[in-house]
């Protein structure tokens, strides 16, 4: 069971999102959602588990997890896979979970994406948001929308992430990835003195404090795309998340300057299909007038009317691609409601 090669193959075959190996359990996997525990396979020690880490990762990696007692880093097995791989420190033992991360460059066709991330991947500048929770598939929707970019349209673009996942090779596009804590010092930072190196397009992995979305923010103010994701569930809420980062003399200026610059917010979450598998369901804001004046004055609970009422400008609320999913036999609508931050509303919506 030290074999960590023997369990990664073990994972692809099973199709698998997920590897989790922890003490005193046998091997974990995550299929369509669901936790699975490998009961044929025999318990880890953490003999076992140490094996594993220090026998995947680097001298300074190995330094750098003894001294925080975490880590995040990738790993590939040539002819595999490439693997996100998070390890922590619990109860005094050490756990690892790995995330798969195809070789192959996804697309939005294949991903059956919204169309419309073709048309908003392709603007001159301005910030896209691309927001869900934890294991919603964020990173994959801003790999298939690279992708689609470096296929369409020659840019330069640099993109800024913890750890790389997706691997993408210049076609039209220069593309150059920098693996935050290997190649840059922190995503801040990066972004700053990307600036520097013309850039068309950035790609930022996660807009996780004030230093990085304030960076972001004025290079998208400069002229450039920005495209970058947060951990949230909605449209008006991650509109909500940017201003609150920033200290309260600041919000009413960020308010103006988030409404000039955003060009969309596309929120997703991830569920479980009817026939096996998984799916995802959008909720997409796009920055018409009406948008763009709801941000500046602040009126963000106002932002899901407007985004109701405007199906033909593109937009829709989670709520009615819940509805739609349920209608149309992909999903159950037990599921739909669970996933539903407004389940009345949901409720009438099917019953339409």
């Amino acid at each position: 069971m030290t074999d960590i090669e023997h369990l990664l193959s073990l994972m692809v075959s099973k199709k698998a999102s997920d590897l989790h190996l922890k003490v005193p359990c046998p091997p974990i996997l995550r299929i369509d959602g669901e936790i699975k525990v490998q009961e044929d396979l025999p318990a880890l020690s953490g003999l076992d588990i140490d094996q594993i880490f220090y026998s995947i990762v680097t001298l300074q990696q190995k330094e750098i997890f003894e001294r925080e007692q975490e880590l995040d880093f990738s790993y590939s097995v040539p002819g595999i896979a490439r693997f996100r791989v998070n390890a922590l420190k619990q109860r005094g033992t050490t756990s690892i979970a790995f995330r798969l991360v195809p070789i192959e460059v996804p697309t939005i066709d294949k991903l059956e994406l919204p169309q419309i991330l073709k048309k908003l991947v392709l603007k001159p500048r301005g910030l896209i948001l691309v927001t869900g929770h934890t294991g919603s598939g964020k990173s994959t929707t801003l790999a298939a929308m690279l992708n689609y970019l470096n296929e369409n349209q020659k840019c330069n673009v640099i993109t800024i992430e913890d750890p790389v996942e997706f691997l993408h090779r210049d076609v039209k596009c220069i593309i150059s990835q920098r693996d935050v804590g290997e190649d840059t010092h922190s995503f801040a930072a990066a972004l700053t003195h990307a600036l520097r190196h013309d850039p068309d397009v950035l790609v930022v992995g996660e807009m996780r404090d004030l230093d990085t979305i304030s960076a972001a923010i004025t290079a998208a103010e400069t002229g450039h795309l920005v495209l970058g994701t947060l951990h949230t569930y909605d449209a008006p809420q991650s509109i909500d998340r940017i201003i609150d980062v920033f200290p309260p003399i600041q919000q009413n200026q960020i308010k103006i300057e988030l409404s000039q610059i955003i060009e969309a917010v596309v929120s997703q979450v991830i569920i479980p299909r009817l026939s096996g598998g998984r799916v995802v369901a959008f909720e997409i804001m796009l920055a018409t007038p009406a948008v763009r004046n709801l941000i500046r004055e602040g009126k963000l609970n106002q932002l899901h009317s407007v985004m109701q009422t405007a199906s033909k400008d593109g937009m829709q609320i989670l709520n009615q691609s819940l509805a739609d999913l349920v209608k149309g036999q992909v999903i159950s609508e037990v599921e739909a409601i669970q996933k539903s931050s407004y389940p009345e509303q949901l409720i009438g919506f099917l019953n339409q």
